[in-house]
């Protein structure tokens, strides 16, 4: 499948949420470790800084980010829940930066998945790790801001949904 950052006409910054991985997640993962949520959290919120960094700036961006809990698409939304708040220059304490977000699940089955991880060269994450995202995830539901897109539809049947979406 090619890959949407590959796109051009959506004019939008795209960022591949692996490439922001620690080093010692990128190893867990190619000993096929899977990775637990105390390794993720903090690579969702370096993302979720990356994120309000780029709209604070008018940027409109895409994330490609294996977002498989709830918990972790709420931390790319508002950061890491409990974190300490932020304060003004008055010394008033701030809201940590809560974004917008529509998350596009992509949506297919283990067999059609599988297959394309067997087709990836060079990626650090071994296709023996897909079973465990398959059990860690957590399909988005109601009232989260979500839409279901087949990864079966080509590249630009996808992109026009999502464009349809956001109209």
């Amino acid at each position: 499948m090619e890959r949407l950052e590959r796109q051009p006409e959506l004019g939008w910054k795209f960022y591949d949420a692996d490439d922001y991985h620690s080093e010692e997640n990128r190893m867990k993962m190619a000993k096929g470790i899977p990775l637990n949520d105390q390794d993720r959290i903090p690579w969702l919120c370096s993302l979720h800084d990356i994120l309000v960094r780029e709209v604070a700036s008018g940027q409109q961006v895409v994330l490609a980010c294996s977002a498989l809990k709830k918990m972790y698409r709420d931390i790319l939304i508002r950061g890491k829940e409990g974190a300490p708040l932020k304060r003004d220059e008055s010394g008033k304490e701030e809201k940590p930066a809560e974004l917008q977000l529509l998350v596009v699940h992509l949506s297919g089955s283990f067999e059609v998945i599988s297959g394309r991880l067997l087709k990836r060269k060079g990626h650090f994450m071994p296709p023996e790790l897909l079973q465990s995202q398959f059990d860690t995830l957590e399909p988005p539901s109601a009232p989260e801001n979500f839409i279901q897109v087949s990864v079966e539809k080509n590249l630009a049947e996808i992109i026009a949904t999502i464009m349809e979406t956001l109209k």
